[in-house]
C-alpha cells in the first residue's frame, strides 16, 4: 500500500501524522511511505530522518493525496484537503464530526473511507487512540489555566499553589475520565485545592481509592456543579461522549455567578465545547473574555508540545495503521471490531450513530458498510 502523510495545515498545528519509527515499520512491512517535505519539522523530525527510515519525500501535499492509497494525519482535513480526497481512498485521522457539518458534508461527497482515531475502542471500553492526546491535554490544562489566571491575561491574579499564609487556588475539574484524571493530578501537584466531578459512582470510587489524598471528588449533579463552580478560580471542562457533541455544563447566564476573572479551560472544544460560551481558539490567540470570565478554548492543545504528542500518538496509532495497510481497510475492520468502531464515513454514507444524531443525518451501520 502507498501510505501518505501530508504536512498539517491547521493554524499552529505542529504535530505530524507519522513518526520516522512508524514509517520504518510500514516500509519494513513492504509498503511505500510518502512524506510531504518538512511535514515533521514542527515535531523535531527532519526529512533526513524519514529518508533514513526508508520513506520517500515529496514536494507537495497535492502529490501525497494524489498518489497515496491511505492518508495518515493528525487533525481533521481542512477544506482544501477535503477537496483532494477521492473515492476509494482511506483517511485515518482525528475527525470530530459531530460539531462540524461542513467537514461531514465534504467527506461524504468525497467517496473516501474515513476512520476516526477518536472512536476506535478497546476491550476495556476505552478509546486507545484518543487517550494519549487526552493525557497530554489533561496535563496541559492546569498549566494553561494557571497562565490564563495571571492578571496580565485578564485573570484573577491567583497563583495556583498559593504561598505560605495564602490559600491555593480552587480548581474544579468537570469529568473524571482520562483528561480529568490527568488534569487533577497535575493541578494537585502544583499545590491547588482540586475537586473532580463525575456522574459515574464507580469512577468516583476509583478516583477516591487511587487519589483520595491528592484531590476531592463529588457527584456531577447540576446543583453540585454550579455550587462548586461559584467557588472555583479555575474550571477545567473534561467531559466526553464518544463521537458526540459535548454537553453544555455551564450556561452563559451562569457566568455572572462565577468569580470575576475566573478561568475556564475547555478541553472538550474539539467536540463543540462543554461551556455554552466556548468557541474554538488557536495557540496564537488562545483566550478571550465573556462577562468577566476568561476562556481558554484552543482546539489542538497537544499541538503546543508537538514532539511529545507526536510520539505518544504514533505509538498508539501504529498497530492500527499497519493493520489497515497489511490487510486493506475492509479485512482489518472485519477482523477487529474496535477498529470498525472507528469507521465514520464510507462511500458517501455516514456510519457512526452519534454523528448522525448530532447532525440530523441518516446513518448505516459500520457492519453494513463493509458490504458496500
Amino acid at each position: 500500500m502507498k501510505i501518505g502523510c501530508p504536512k498539517e495545515i491547521k493554524p499552529q498545528e505542529f504535530r505530524v501524522g507519522m513518526t520516522p519509527d512508524a514509517a520504518r515499520e510500514a516500509v519494513n512491512g513492504g509498503h511505500e511511505v510518502l512524506i510531504e517535505t518538512k511535514a515533521g519539522l514542527g515535531a523535531g523530525f527532519a526529512d533526513a530522518d524519514y529518508v533514513a527510515a526508508g520513506a520517500r519525500i515529496v514536494d507537495t501535499a497535492e502529490e501525497v493525496f494524489a498518489k497515496a492509497d491511505m492518508i495518515v494525519k493528525v487533525k481533521e482535513p481542512q477544506a482544501v484537503e477535503r477537496k483532494r480526497l477521492r473515492e476509494g481512498q482511506v483517511l485515518f485521522t482525528y475527525l470530530h464530526l459531530a460539531p462540524d457539518p461542513e467537514q461531514t458534508k465534504d467527506l461524504l461527497a468525497s467517496g473516501a473511507t474515513c476512520i476516526a482515531y477518536e472512536t476506535v475502542t478497546d476491550d476495556r471500553g476505552g478509546l486507545p487512540l484518543l487517550a494519549p492526546m487526552s493525557e497530554v491535554a489533561g496535563r496541559l490544562a492546569p498549566q494553561v489555566g494557571a497562565w490564563t489566571l495571571q492578571k496580565a491575561n485578564g485573570g484573577r491574579g491567583v497563583l495556583l499553589g498559593g504561598v505560605p499564609g495564602v490559600s491555593p487556588a480552587k480548581v474544579l475539574v468537570i469529568g473524571g475520565g482520562v483528561v480529568g484524571t490527568h488534569a487533577a493530578k497535575v493541578a494537585a501537584g502544583m499545590g491547588a485545592d482540586v475537586t473532580v466531578l463525575d456522574r459515574s459512582i464507580n469512577r468516583l470510587r476509583y478516583l477516591d481509592d487511587v487519589f483520595g489524598g491528592q484531590f476531592k471528588n463529588a457527584y456531577a449533579s447540576a446543583g453540585n456543579t454550579i455550587t462548586l463552580a461559584r467557588e472555583a478560580d479555575l474550571i477545567i471542562g473534561a467531559v466526553l461522549i464518544p463521537g458526540a457533541a459535548a454537553p453544555k455544563l455551564i450556561s452563559k447566564a451562569q457566568l455572572k455567578e462565577l468569580k470575576p476573572g475566573a478561568a475556564l479551560v475547555d478541553v472538550a472544544i474539539d467536540q463543540g465545547g462543554c461551556f455554552e460560551t466556548s468557541r474554538a481558539t488557536t495557540h496564537q490567540d488562545p483566550i478571550y473574555e465573556v462577562d468577566g470570565i476568561m476562556h481558554y478554548c484552543v482546539a489542538n492543545m497537544p499541538g503546543a508540545v508537538a514532539r511529545t504528542s507526536t510520539q505518544a500518538l504514533g505509538n498508539a496509532t501504529m498497530p492500527f495503521m499497519l493493520a489497515l495497510a497489511n490487510k486493506g481497510w475492509k479485512k482489518a475492520c472485519a477482523d477487529d471490531r474496535h477498529l470498525l468502531n472507528g469507521l465514520n464515513v464510507h462511500a458517501g454514507k455516514l456510519t457512526y450513530d452519534a454523528v448522525g444524531t448530532a447532525l440530523g443525518l441518516p446513518v448505516i451501520s459500520a457492519a453494513e458498510a463493509l458490504k458496500i
